[in-house]
Formats: C-alpha cells, sequence, structure tokens
C-alpha cells in the first residue's frame, strides 16, 4: 500500500487527497494523515513541477560533472559532498561507483557560468582532485517525463 501510495504521488503530485482515497481504497482523513506523517518523517521531502524549459524564453545551460575526490577519514565523502550541494547552482549531487566519486549536476546561464563555477567554486575545494564537465544538449527524458517528441530519422537504410 505504502510503496503504491508513494508511488502515485511522485508521479503525479498534483493529485487530491480525495482522488488518492479513491486509488488507494482508502478513507479522505487516512489518506491526509499518511501524507502529514510521511512530511514529518521526512519520506516526502517536497513537491516540484517539472517544466520544459526548452519552450520558454529562459536561457540556460545544464552541465554534469564528474568530481574525483579524496574521501575524508572518520567522514568519507560526506564533508566534500556538504560543501559541494550548498552551492545554489547545484541541482543534483550523487555518490557513484566507478570511474569518478561524485556526479554534480547544475544549471547555469552560460557555459561561462558553468566553466566559472567549475574553475573558481568546485575545482579549489580542498580534497578535489580532478573535474570532468559534460554539457547536456538536448533532455529527452527526465524523472520519467518524456520531453517533446522525439524526431524520427526518416534517411531510410542508405548504403545497403
Amino acid at each position: 500500500m505504502m510503496d503504491k501510495f508513494l508511488k502515485l504521488l511522485e508521479d503525479n503530485a498534483t493529485l487530491t487527497p480525495e482522488q488518492l482515497a479513491v486509488m488507494c481504497k482508502k478513507e479522505v482523513g487516512d489518506i491526509k494523515k499518511m501524507i502529514e506523517q510521511y512530511e514529518k518523517d521526512g519520506v516526502i521531502l517536497g513537491y516540484k513541477t517539472m517544466i520544459d524549459w526548452d519552450k520558454t524564453d529562459r536561457e540556460y545551460v545544464t552541465a554534469l560533472i564528474e568530481v574525483k575526490i579524496t574521501p575524508q577519514r572518520d567522514r568519507g565523502f560526506d564533508r566534500v559532498a556538504e560543501r559541494i550541494y550548498n552551492f545554489p547552482e547545484v541541482q543534483n549531487l550523487y555518490l557513484m561507483s566507478g570511474g569518478y566519486d561524485l556526479a554534480v549536476l547544475i544549471e547555469g546561464k552560460t557555459m561561462k557560468e558553468v566553466a566559472y563555477f567549475v574553475a573558481q567554486k568546485l575545482a579549489t575545494i580542498e580534497d578535489v582532485i580532478s573535474t570532468a564537465t559534460h554539457f547536456v544538449l538536448r533532455k529527452y527524458k527526465d524523472k520519467g517525463v518524456i520531453y517533446g517528441v522525439v524526431d524520427v530519422d526518416e534517411r531510410g537504410n542508405c548504403g545497403q
């Protein structure tokens, strides 16, 4: 029940307690109590609206930055991660397995602004060993939501 309820909210945070009650076969009062308790317990962290900014006048650049760091004694990666996630440019931060330690997703107004962030803020943090910046050219799908219509390549199978 909990998983279904939370998945419904995650997929559409605009569902009313009345709609959720019908979908989960519960009383409206029970649904309201569940939401309140999940918010209090930190299970529900917030509510977001997903916007396709490419369909607006807003100009911005999204970059994924790979960061290698030296973990701290007794704190691991947490101290450096905390410094990074407190920058307002940082939208997402993940501890990764593989070739780098942290994946940082940021937004800036221009590529120059992103470069400044990496050079002046991120790379200067003690224990940051290296960074690699990748710019997002187009979003196709984010958090399960498909952006726009994918263009079909109608050139066919040339050369066969």
